[in-house]
């Protein structure tokens, strides 16, 4: 563990996608000390830069908190794993390097909801602040940001092929839908720089690391919040020697440990239902019984088909294969190592009436059970359709109140019609486009779901024993103007000073689409909110001693 001070003006729990651009943006400030605590390790592993490299990180305990879920109903009583990333970087650290902003209309319904300055117009500035989309682009497009977000090197004609056949369905070519509009079909942008995965860490940890009044400390797991007074003074820490310290803090502690480790610290701490947490002995310091409710993410259905044609399945099956894509990678940084978890998306509505995209493609030039596991023993490729926003509500508890055990997920998948039919819609989207020239004529069979299954049940039955996370969990913080809300629209834990949220936990709705990039810009917005109300404080207590000045005058 790097070695941190006793005592901080901030201390940040987390150096994930959010917690590294709230350690940048707070320590840009140097008459303040910050003090960034990461339970992984450094990002040093060569894997985590290589942009492929999620196949080797997911699922390894090195750099994976390896979470797993309880046995879920909707998805015919399986398990899932929800890997998160436990290292520097977090989980932009392994993710499939997809940088999607979602819809406008997200955050005008955060707003709507009663949560001031998170409409589109407050938060499409700061996403522009914070990247540099690399191909340019209009007046709603960064320039000069940390973010390095690139288009894909690497193209493949089966996805080629898809993008066709999905324009001959109508969809029109968007290409850049994190624009004026998502909707449509075309190629993703990545999180990635010449070849290097830009993750939160190597965009905004890795240019201030050398800041004096920054600390950061690896290997070190947070245990509690300390609360004294109902205020939040500081944090305790297991070190990787097994001892415990406590990192104070003089201003703020800020939880940046995402939608699993958020709940279960602010839990752990005695905030949350005081009924649960006196099952485990804890002692209540703020009842607020909707810590870790509020649970949603995007489940996908991944289609695949078996091919005619050679897909990336078989260039990285074989010795000379591999050896090729490796020599490809060293000498010119491009080729499948450059490749993200997806080249080809889409973006529609399951219905006509709708306002906007209701659901996702992701098209993956290849197939595998999961990402981590490898690619199957035949050319194909996959569809991955998900509901974009689901009405489903699951929730994180405590299944103990020793800290270094993991606590109990129930997602609550396809609780309710509207995300049943949804799935299924999108399914039949997908079958439709698979049947549509040019990619009628790639496709040698039709491998899952098999041609036989066929109408709304046989599908909806495939899609409840098949289909997996996307891996987007969020809102178990809910944000929201009303009392039983867990943090404020200025992201401040009900009931407790000086403790604030700032991850895709405090999502009061699931954003249309991947959730790196939203996590990124609430890091970014939780430093603003820092500094103004550090400002408000300093100049209220300004005018407070010249007030006092006068009377003694």
């Amino acid at each position: 563990m790097s070695l941190a001070p006793e005592t901080s003006d901030y201390v940040v729990v987390g150096a994930g996608s959010s917690g590294c651009v709230i350690a940048n943006r707070l320590s840009a400030d140097p008459t303040v000390s910050v003090t960034l605590i990461e339970a992984g390790s450094r990002d040093s592993s060569p894997w985590i830069h290589i942009p492929v490299g999620y196949f080797r990180t997911m699922h390894n305990p090195k750099f994976d908190w390896c979470y797993r879920t309880e046995p879920d109903a909707g998805i015919g009583g399986r398990s899932l794993d929800w890997p998160r990333g436990k290292v520097l970087g977090g989980s932009s650290s392994l993710n499939g390097l997809l940088y999607v902003r979602g819809q406008h209309e997200d955050y005008d319904g955060w707003a709507q909801k009663g949560n001031p300055g998170w409409s589109w117009s407050d938060v499409g500035p700061i996403f522009e602040e914070l990247e540099t989309f690399q191909r340019g682009g209009g007046d709603s497009r960064g320039h000069s940001g940390p973010l390095q977000v690139s288009d894909p090197a690497l193209r493949r004609e089966i996805c080629e092929d898809w993008i066709k056949a999905a324009q001959a369905n109508g969809y029109e070519y968007n290409p850049d839908y994190n624009g004026t509009k998502q909707e449509g079909v075309g190629h993703f942008q990545l999180s990635v720089n010449h070849g290097r995965r830009c993750s939160s860490a190597v965009a905004f940890l890795k240019p201030v690391r050398h800041r004096a009044n920054l600390a950061v400390a690896t290997k070190a797991q947070v245990l509690r919040v300390v609360i004294k007074n109902r205020r939040a003074t500081g944090v305790e820490i297991r070190c990787e020697d097994g001892s415990v310290r406590r990192i104070n803090a003089r201003r703020e502690v800020i939880l940046a440990a995402g939608a699993i480790g958020s709940p279960q610290l602010l839990m752990l701490s005695g905030i949350g239902d005081g009924e649960h947490l006196s099952q485990f002995g804890i002692e209540t310091q703020y009842h607020s019984p909707e810590v870790g409710k509020n649970l949603q993410d995007h489940l996908q259905a991944r289609l695949v088909y078996k091919c005619r044609e050679a897909t990336l399945n078989d260039e990285v099956r074989s010795l000379v294969g591999k050896a090729r894509i490796g020599l490809e990678y060293a000498l010119f940084r491009s080729g499948p190592l450059t490749m993200a978890a997806s080249l080809v998306f889409g973006f529609m509505r399951t219905r006509p009436e709708l306002a906007t995209p209701d659901i996702q493609f992701h098209i993956q030039p290849w197939s595998a059970d999961s990402p981590g596991e490898g690619v199957h023993p035949f050319s194909a490729f996959t569809q991955s359709v998900c509901q974009l926003r689901p009405e489903s509500r699951g929730e994180i508890v405590l299944q103990s109140g020793e800290p270094m055990q993991a606590p109990l997920i129930r997602p609550n998948y396809l609780a309710t019609k509207t995300d049943r039919d949804t799935l299924v819609a999108g399914i039949e989207i997908a079958r439709k486009i698979a049947r549509t020239d040019p990619l009628k004529s790639a496709i040698s069979q039709e491998f899952r779901p098999s041609a036989d299954v066929q109408g709304y049940d046989e599908t909806l039955a495939w899609a409840r024993e098949n289909s997996t996370t996307i891996y987007h969990p969020t809102g178990t913080c809910r944000m929201g103007p009303d009392a039983s809300a867990v943090v404020d629209s200025r992201l401040r834990v009900n009931g407790i000073d000086g403790l604030r949220v700032a991850d895709c936990s405090i999502m009061p709705d699931i954003v249309s689409g991947n959730t790196n990039a939203p996590a990124m810009m609430i890091g970014a917005r939780l430093a603003q909110f820092v500094l103004e109300d550090r400002k408000a404080m300093n100049s209220a207590s300004a005018k407070s001693a010249g007030g006092a000045l006068e009377e003694v005058a």
